[in-house]
């Protein structure tokens, strides 16, 4: 390590799978960069849905990955921005003092140090704050991933299923530049935030029969992964697709199911259904920062809450209902 640095710091951790509740604050070692990594100072984490399936370790294939009987990582925490303070031998040290957006590999992030992959580092610009740059990887990411499975481009019309969350507000916005016509479901409160974002129209998605939409929409977009297949399909143009970013699925084998049916459907079929496999993507990554600085994204987050509420926030994504992200500062000296 480059400097000196505190070997032990305090960080939100659960080192159990189960629920928010269980998030406390422990003293744990202060990580060291290995070979390939730099040491981060946290200026801010946003929380995602993987945060959660992680803390929960629901569905159970995550855990051989994951943790067979409790979490490998147990700090929180993928999507960072921070500061590099320190690297390992063989990276550059002219990278020290650089302000970085980055996903970590499974979290880490809810505590004043973590460690990170160099190759993933994308700078962040003076102009864009460190706690819309955190929002930006995973959740920005996949709605990009989403749009290109589906082939999304101008003059199309597209339907956003589960708009409202930090997947969805990414994707209005993104489509929306493309040049599409979007349409999108919501709750009823989040409608206006969701046409403030680019949606042409929206509906209330707890009293909207989907089976009453027009069948010409080019791409659904499903984030929420609860509304049949077959009934989305049949909203389709006759060579439409489903980019299906979620799926709705047991505490065992989670979004399987569903897209085994969806490799069903699609067999001999011109409308297809095609999961989307989110994966991190610097080049994505430095779009996003980009658009963001620019502020032609504008990244929706409900709460920054202080280091100290982090738990808060981890309950509040358990809940399921957040609009956008929930962002957590950095820990101050």
């Amino acid at each position: 390590m480059n400097t000196t640095i505190a070997k032990t710091m305090p960080a939100w951790l659960n080192d159990q799978y189960g629920s928010a509740s269980g998030t406390r604050r422990e003293i744990v070692q202060t990580p060291e960069p290995r070979r390939g990594e730099v040491l981060l100072r946290i200026r801010a984490t946003a929380l995602n849905a993987a945060d959660v399936r992680i803390m929960l370790g629901d569905p159970l294939l995550l855990r051989p990955v994951f943790g067979l009987r409790r979490p490998k990582q147990p700090i929180r925490g993928i999507d960072v921005a921070g500061t590099i303070i320190a690297v390992a031998e063989d990276i550059d040290e002219a990278l020290i003092g650089d302000e970085v957006v980055v996903e970590l590999d499974a979290g880490g992030g809810l505590a004043p140090y973590a460690v990170a992959r160099a190759d993933r580092l994308v700078a962040r610009p003076d102009a864009l704050a460190p706690e819309l740059a955190a929002t930006l990887p995973i959740a920005g990411g996949t709605a990009v991933q989403a749009l290109d499975v589906a082939g999304i481009r101008e003059g199309q019309r597209i339907l956003v299923i589960g708009a409202s969350g930090g997947v969805g507000t990414f994707t209005v916005q993104l489509a929306a530049l493309r040049g599409a016509e979007v349409w999108a479901t919501c709750g009823e409160p989040n409608r206006a935030v969701v046409e403030s974002l680019g949606a042409t129209r929206t509906f209330d998605y707890r009293k909207t029969d989907l089976s009453t939409l027009p069948a010409t929409f080019d791409a659904i977009i499903d984030i929420a992964g609860a509304a049949p297949l077959r009934q989305l399909r049949r909203l389709l143009a006759p060579t439409g697709v489903i980019a299906m970013v979620a799926g709705d699925g047991g505490h065992v084998l989670g979004p399987i199911p569903r897209m085994l049916r969806a490799m069903f459907l699609s067999v001999g079929s011109r409308r297809r259904i095609r999961p989307v496999a989110a994966v991190s993507k610097r080049d994505i990554n430095q779009q996003l920062v980009a658009l963001a600085a620019d502020g032609r994204i504008t990244p929706v987050i409900e709460q920054i809450l202080p280091w100290d509420g982090a738990a808060d926030g981890l309950a509040r994504l358990e809940s399921g209902h957040t609009v956008g992200k929930v962002v957590v500062r950095g820990r101050e000296e």
